[in-house]
């Protein structure tokens, strides 16, 4: 975030959110529409892990993808029939204006004739094509060594940086997403993601694991 939140925005219910993620879309959904889209963008959070993993390892309730913040402007023209909602510390600013926006880095497209969450946009921070790690700005990578690609053309962040982001307050499903795709790691990227680790959250317990 980069200022206070704004007033107003609402707080949703557990179950009622939960019903209004049940369509949310896959993957290639997202793919298809931002085909040529010029903007660095690719899926993040657990669908990411699956991507890298070519296979889909358990149920996922929302689809997230990430773009550098100057970049959503381009991501939102491709979708004119849909709104999309600023989301920040539980709270939901519908039709988000530039004041949510700007003091938020979540956003949620909805469908407004349904009231389904459809996916999850991440406006990241960056320096033209340098990705900046919105936990710890000394993190910095080329956007080109951050996101990688599915055999049929799917961007995903790399698994690296996923788990850096799923270390923070690791819930179930992060542990077991951090466990199952620990042996898919070699070397060089479990080398990197102890450096990250080292970086961000000093001393955390899947260091231990990273270095067996």
């Amino acid at each position: 975030m980069t200022r206070s939140l704004p007033p107003g925005g609402t707080v949703p219910d557990a179950d009622e959110l939960a019903a209004r993620w049940a369509d949310a879309w896959r993957p290639e959904q997202v793919a298809e529409r931002l085909g040529g889209v010029g903007a660095p963008w690719c899926v993040a959070a657990g669908w990411a892990l699956d991507l890298f993993r070519g296979q889909q390892s358990r149920p996922h309730g929302d689809l997230e993808i990430a773009v550098p913040a100057a970049g959503f402007p381009e991501i939102r023209r491709r979708f004119p029939e849909s709104v999309f909602d600023a989301v920040g510390s539980g709270r939901v600013w519908p039709g988000a204006g530039a004041e949510a926006l700007a003091a938020t880095h979540q956003t949620w497209l909805r469908d407004p004739a349904s009231g389904r969450f459809l996916f999850d946009v991440f406006r990241e921070p960056h320096e033209d094509g340098t990705w900046i790690c919105r936990r710890e700005e000394r993190l910095r990578l080329p956007y080109d060594s951050v996101i990688e690609r599915t055999a049929d053309g799917i961007p995903y962040l790399v698994p690296e940086l996923v788990l850096l982001f799923k270390a923070k307050a690791p819930r179930p499903k992060d542990q077991a997403d951090f466990a199952g795709v620990l042996p898919l790691l070699g070397p060089p990227r479990r080398d990197v993601l102890s450096e990250w680790l080292e970086l961000v959250h000093p001393g955390h317990p899947w260091l231990t694991e990273l270095a067996g």
